[in-house]
C-alpha cells in the first residue's frame, strides 16, 4: 500500500512503570460535560479499514476521523478552545466580575466588556492556534498567535479569520513557544499552550483533558477493545491524552505506539536517553503539526511509562497514505496520517511485527487527527 521505507522503532524499556496521575478523572468529566454541550458538537466518525487490515495482516483497523470537528478540521478544536473558556471563567472571578460565570453567558457576550480586555496567546504550527483563536472569538476575548516562518499562509489565514493577530518570530516552533511566553509575561497576557514546561502545567492540563474526549468517543464506537493504538507524537499532548483514556477504559491492555516524523522525533530521542531531549534545527518535515523538538512536561510524565513503543517515520510515507485515504473518500492532512503510516511500515516486516506484537488477531485503532488544514498543500500531496 505504501513503498518500503526505513523507519526507527524503539520499544519503551520503562513501559508499565508506576507514575503520577497526570490527568485526574474529575477534570475529564468536567471537560466532557462542557464540550459536549457546545453548539455544533457531534461525535466524529470511526471508519473501518478492511483493506488496510488485510494489508497489515491484522484482524481489524479502525480510524477516528477528526476532519469534521467543529468545522476546524482538527481534533485540537477540543483542547485550546476549552482551555480558553476555563481561563476566562477563572479570570472573571479573580476580577470580581462573576464568581462562576456560565460558559453559555460568556459565549453569548454577557461579559464581553470585560473579556475584550483579556488577551490570550500561544505559539502554533497551525491547528492549536486555530483552536485558541476560535475559542477567543467565541468568548469575545482578544487573541495574538505566534508563528514561525514554516507555518503556511493558508494556516495563518485560517487563524486570522477568527480575528486573531498573527506575529511571526524567527526560528522553529519551540522558539515561537518561548517568544509567546516572553511577550505574555511582559504584557500581562495569558498563554494557552498545548505544551507544558516547569512552572506552566495547569492550562496545558485543561487542553489535554479536552483531547481525551476524542479517545473516549472512539472507545464508545469500537466493537471490541483495541490491542494496538498508533497515535501521533508532536510535543506528546495528544498521545498522552489518548494513552490515559485508553487506560481509563481498558486498563493496561492496549499497546500505545507513538509515531513522529524522523526529522522531529523528540519523544523517541527522550525515550532512548531516559529523560527529555531537545531536537534542534529547522525541524523541516511535511508533517507540520508534528514539527516539535521539545517534549511537553506533562506528556513526558505520562508517555515515559505508558507508551509501549516509539516510532520515527520518513516524510516519504505521508503522501502515499494521504492518497490511500483520498481514494476512499477520506480527507486526511499530512499530520493526520502518521499513525497509519506507522502501522503499515511496522506491519510489513518481521522486526516491526515482533517488537509490537502485531498478530493476525490484533485490533488496531488509529487517529486521523486532521483533515485538509492547508487545502492547497493537500491538493499537491494527493495529486
Amino acid at each position: 500500500m505504501i513503498p518500503s521505507l526505513p523507519y526507527r522503532l524503539l520499544a519503551n524499556r520503562a513501559h508499565g512503570t508506576p507514575g503520577i496521575i497526570v490527568l485526574p478523572e474529575g477534570g475529564f468529566r468536567r471537560a466532557k460535560a462542557e464540550i459536549t454541550s457546545w453548539p455544533g458538537y457531534a461525535v466524529t466518525p470511526l471508519r473501518t479499514f478492511d483493506g488496510v487490515a488485510t494489508a497489515a495482516r491484522v484482524a481489524s483497523v479502525h480510524y477516528k476521523d477528526e476532519a469534521s470537528r467543529f468545522g476546524l478540521a482538527s481534533f485540537k478544536a477540543l483542547g485550546g478552545a476549552y482551555a480558553v473558556l476555563k481561563l476566562l471563567v477563572v479570570e472573571l472571578a479573580r476580577r470580581d466580575i462573576a464568581p462562576n460565570a456560565p460558559s453559555a453567558a460568556i459565549m453569548a457576550g454577557e461579559f464581553a466588556e470585560a473579556t475584550r480586555d483579556i488577551t490570550v496567546t500561544c505559539a502554533t504550527d497551525g491547528n492549536h492556534g486555530r483552536s485558541v483563536a476560535w475559542g477567543a472569538a467565541r468568548c469575545h476575548a482578544h487573541c495574538v498567535i505566534f508563528v514561525h516562518h514554516g507555518v503556511t499562509q493558508a494556516r495563518r489565514d485560517a487563524i486570522a479569520g477568527f480575528g486573531a493577530e498573527i506575529r511571526e518570530v524567527p526560528g522553529n516552533y519551540d522558539d515561537s513557544v518561548r517568544e509567546a511566553a516572553r511577550v505574555a509575561e511582559a504584557k500581562g497576557w495569558f498563554v494557552v499552550s498545548d505544551t507544558s514546561y516547569p512552572g506552566y502545567t495547569e492550562v496545558p492540563r485543561d487542553v489535554m483533558q479536552g483531547y481525551r474526549l476524542m479517545a473516549d468517543e472512539a472507545a464508545g464506537q469500537l466493537p471490541a477493545p483495541p490491542t494496538h493504538v498508533f497515535v501521533q507524537g508532536g510535543v506528546g499532548g495528544v498521545a498522552a491524552a489518548v494513552a490515559i483514556q485508553m487506560r481509563a477504559r481498558y486498563g493496561d491492555g492496549p499497546r500505545v505506539i507513538v509515531v513522529e516524523p524522523d526529522k522531529a522525533a523528540c519523544l523517541l530521542a527522550s525515550a532512548e536517553a531516559g529523560e527529555p531531549q531537545v531536537i534542534g534545527g529547522a525541524l523541516d518535515t511535511v508533517m507540520a503539526g508534528l514539527a516539535c523538538g521539545e517534549v511537553s512536561l506533562l506528556a513526558w510524565q505520562e508517555l515515559s511509562r505508558s507508551a509501549y513503543a516509539f516510532m520515527a517515520i520518513p516524510d516519504a510515507a505521508v503522501a502515499p497514505c494521504m492518497k490511500l485515504l483520498a481514494a476512499q473518500g477520506i480527507v486526511a492532512g499530512e499530520s493526520g496520517v502518521a499513525g497509519l503510516a506507522g502501522l503499515l511500515l511496522a506491519a510489513r516486516d518481521t522486526f516491526g511485527r515482533a517488537v509490537l506484537g502485531l498478530e493476525p488477531d490484533s485490533r488496531v485503532l488509529l487517529f486521523g487527527t486532521e483533515g485538509a488544514t492547508d487545502p492547497e498543500l493537500y491538493a499537491q500531496l494527493t495529486a
